[in-house]
């Protein structure tokens, strides 16, 4: 991967198969609603630029997925199930979205306990939709502007979960206000959805009855004429492969530093899934550069190890928060669930050879020297002979910080734990010991650095707290002062690092090494 590099159209791909994970689809899926949305370009004669931008945001659309699932699945619980649940609901169609919404939100609850929630629900929806979507649009924008797609995608993502008629997300922008790019998008994201999930005539019939409602009339016109060869088409489609073919020109590929950037976005783009998580995959690439270094890898090793730390956590995204963030002991299902993962991981990336020679490291990142791991359950000398360095890695950055069941390990209560876990067998000896090496275990560390963004100690107290989800007044406990003086820090933090919203602060703290 060093010497070849990753096309874009690769990089923006294997984010679109993470986003088809966390809405519970097929992977491939956006695939197939960016080829039908490239092939209405064509039909459509829309010019080059706007054939790029459709391109671009119909894989790039759900990039803020992540960012607030964690307070999707606060209040409905498993929130990859709700949003596969409402992934054909017309949008555009308040009455429709809230019988959804209640009918997920109250399916096996008792009566009083259900009409608790339909309140709730009617009372909070408008408010809690504005802050749901608003956070996910303003973590796309943050991500994107770290890797250059073009300002038309930037723009036309902002309005991701507006509709035509107004009754979208979160500003109620409507008609041509909507990026012609989002607009088609719309259209061709729910028709695939609709008739892969029901039938290509459901799909059709859908167009026609939201037509100037949720969707421009006039791109739905198109879509009636010519969906039915589409959607004949798709059939005989291999979507990745043809997708990659698709891509606009000139493809850029990225090496280097642009492809190590490229990577961090992905690793913040993962790690936001859980309140539990930012900054985890950047503590174990940085762990596992230094470890290589330790033990004198060549410096090709050191990068390629460092690389698939920054994407060993992919497959994450396939699992609910509701797993994630439950703080008790999980069950028996919900561990097969989470061990599940790895292997999704390493199908995600074996997609684009250049990422797949990371799998060596990224998809055996559970997998432990005595064979107890998961998911192949195969022992240290069946496995690449640096692998152990991402294991104890991970191990090491997940037992100093806290989790859901949990608080962290203090430095020295994680180094002891690992040292048992080689006694037992559990972790092989000599990458184990380089990662504590690198952790500050065996050698004397500087000084720590002033605070990222200007932060006082006590702002990133409270940063570290936000960012985990937790409201004003357990801030306020947690640090023994008042809601009120919580609330002033919060809103000073907010306004020093330039964000408005948890999510958004997460992944600032994360960009920045606050949180791990």
């Amino acid at each position: 991967m060093a010497s070849r590099g990753l096309r874009l159209g690769e990089f923006a791909a294997t984010l679109a198969l993470a986003q088809d994970n966390a809405f519970g689809q097929p992977l491939e899926s956006q695939f197939r609603s960016c080829l039908l949305a490239t092939w209405f370009c064509k039909e459509a004669g829309f010019d080059k630029q706007v054939s790029r931008d459709v391109y671009w945001v119909a894989l790039l659309r759900y990039l803020g997925c992540t960012g607030h699932a964690h307070e999707v699945a606060t209040l409905f619980g498993d929130e990859i199930a709700i949003r596969a649940h409402t992934l054909v609901h017309d949008a555009a169609n308040p009455e429709e979205v809230i019988r959804d919404v209640i009918t997920f939100a109250t399916a096996g609850r008792p009566p009083e306990e259900s009409a608790q929630i339909v309140k709730m629900i009617h009372e909070g929806a408008h408010a809690w939709a504005v802050h749901n979507f608003a956070s996910g649009c303003e973590v796309t924008d943050m991500l994107l502007d770290r890797v250059e797609f073009g300002l038309g995608v930037r723009e036309a993502l902002r309005f991701t979960f507006e509709r035509w008629n107004g009754n979208g997300f979160p500003t109620h922008a409507k008609g041509d206000a909507i990026p012609l790019a989002m607009r088609l998008v719309h259209l061709t994201h729910d028709m695939e959805a609709i008739a892969r999930l029901r039938t290509p005539a459901a799909a059709l019939q859908a167009a026609a009855d939201r037509r100037d409602r949720t969707y421009d009339p006039t791109l739905v016109d198109i879509f009636l004429k010519c969906g039915p060869a589409w959607f004949d088409k798709l059939k005989n489609a291999e979507p990745w492969t043809d997708v990659l073919a698709l891509e606009p020109e000139p493809r850029r590929l990225l090496e280097g530093a642009e492809l190590d950037n490229a990577l961090l976005v992905a690793a913040d783009f993962i790690d936001m899934k859980s309140p539990y998580m930012p900054g985890h995959s950047r503590k174990c690439a940085e762990l596992c550069r230094d470890a290589a270094r330790e033990l004198r890898l060549p410096e090709e090793e050191a990068t390629a190890l460092w690389r698939a730390a920054l994407v060993h956590d992919f497959g994450t995204t396939a699992v609910s928060n509701s797993i994630w963030d439950k703080p008790g002991a999980l069950t028996r299902a919900e561990r097969d669930r989470v061990e599940l993962h790895p292997m999704l991981t390493e199908q995600m990336l074996r997609r684009s050879p250049s990422l797949d020679a990371l799998n060596r490291f990224a998809a055996a990142h559970h997998e432990t020297a005595d064979g107890s791991g998961y998911y192949k359950r195969l022992p240290a000398d069946a496995l690449d002979p640096n692998a152990g360095i991402l294991v104890a890695a991970d191990i090491y950055a997940g037992l100093t910080a806290d989790r859901a069941d949990r608080p962290r390990f203090s430095a020295a209560d994680a180094a002891s734990e690992m040292c048992s876990m080689v006694t037992r067998g559990v972790l092989d000896k000599r990458t184990a010991n380089a990662v504590l090496v690198a952790a500050g275990h065996s050698e004397a560390r500087g000084r720590r650095a002033a605070n990222p963004g200007g932060l006082s100690e006590r702002e990133i107290e409270v940063l570290r707290l936000a960012a985990k989800g937790f409201s004003t007044k357990v801030i306020a406990e947690q640090l023994y002062i008042s809601p009120k003086t919580a609330d002033h820090h919060i809103q000073h933090v907010y306004t020093k690092i330039g964000v408005s919203t948890r999510a958004a602060a997460a992944l600032w703290a994360a960009q920045n090494s606050v949180v791990n």
